[in-house]
């Protein structure tokens, strides 16, 4: 069986590891997500005594996952200091002389669900992260979702809860759902982390009034088979019931399916690879780009 090499490369912390076509995780190590200089040379150390057949890099964005272009593996519009522009694919194959596949860590995540964990045996699904940000990525028909770049999920407008003021955090649209839901909303517009509030605060219904919203709008463009949202703000498992709740009831009983109006406890679901579907989503990127070759 192959070697699979894997970068999650989170805006806080990149993950490194080695692990195989069955998206098992041999070993793996983390560091904080500094300037490109020195985190890229910390990544570089990892995998220079390793021996691996592809590797698979699911990025914080925007970035450029169109292979034909001329950026293609370019971090590109980010905020997050000193990465803008940044040729990630173009330095690691400096060092190494191997398949490389680049897309985005929700991209990631949503193929490594799609090929080991909740949608595994599906044709289809969505994988959305709520935590410092929100993104989501695609799979549809057995292929991850490009267009003229990556889907960017986490921006489109939303309505506005009757009871909330908040004026939203997103630099570029202010009031997106990113801008209105993601942590560091929860944390500006009540004073404290969503890890800090209690299971009943009010938070949590008007949490879940913007991702069901969003979870509306995907399931009527894509009719995904499986939607599945992880992140740090996810873990609040109280969310879970109460966007299922506020989903069924937005969709009016518009879309007739066993799985919305039966079993939506289990059609929106938790990522079945836990705090792995990062890591195991670049695994399914370098499993791709051996594939493709």
């Amino acid at each position: 069986m192959r070697v699979l090499g894997a970068i999650e490369a989170g805006g806080t912390k990149f993950v490194c590891g080695i692990g195989n076509e069955e998206g098992e995780i041999f070993e793996r190590v983390s560091f904080p997500t500094t300037t490109p200089e020195e985190t890229m040379a910390q990544v570089i150390a990892y995998f220079e005594d390793k021996k691996f057949d592809a590797l698979g890099v699911g990025s914080f964005g925007p970035i450029d996952p169109i292979k034909n272009s001329p950026t293609y593996g370019h971090i590109t519009t980010t905020p997050k200091p000193f990465w803008g522009g940044y040729d990630m694919i173009g330095k690691l194959k400096e060092h190494f002389d191997v398949p490389m596949n680049f897309d985005t860590d929700v991209n990631g995540a949503a193929l490594g669900e799609y090929t080991w964990g909740a949608a595994k045996g599906l044709d289809s699904c969505i994988y959305i992260t709520v935590g410092t940000g929100i993104g989501a990525g695609a799979v549809v028909g057995g292929q991850l979702v490009h267009g003229l770049s990556h889907p960017e999920m986490g921006h489109i407008s939303v309505r506005r809860h009757p009871n909330d003021t908040f004026e939203g955090f997103c630099p570029f649209h202010a009031d997106c759902l990113e801008g209105m839901a993601a942590g560091p909303a929860i944390l500006k517009r009540w004073g404290k982390a969503g890890a800090e509030l209690a299971a009943d605060h009010p938070a949590w219904e008007m949490e879940a009034y913007y991702l069901a919203q969003a979870l509306v709008n995907y399931a009527l463009i894509l009719s995904p088979q499986k939607i599945i949202m992880g992140g740090g703000v996810m873990k609040q498992e109280q969310l879970f019931p109460e966007i299922r709740r506020q989903l069924k009831k937005l969709l009016g009983g518009y879309v007739q399916h066993p799985s919305i109006t039966e079993h939506i406890d289990q059609y929106v679901v938790y990522p079945e690879l836990g705090d792995n579907a990062g890591i195991c989503g670049s695994l399914a990127l370098a499993k791709l780009a051996l594939e493709e070759q």
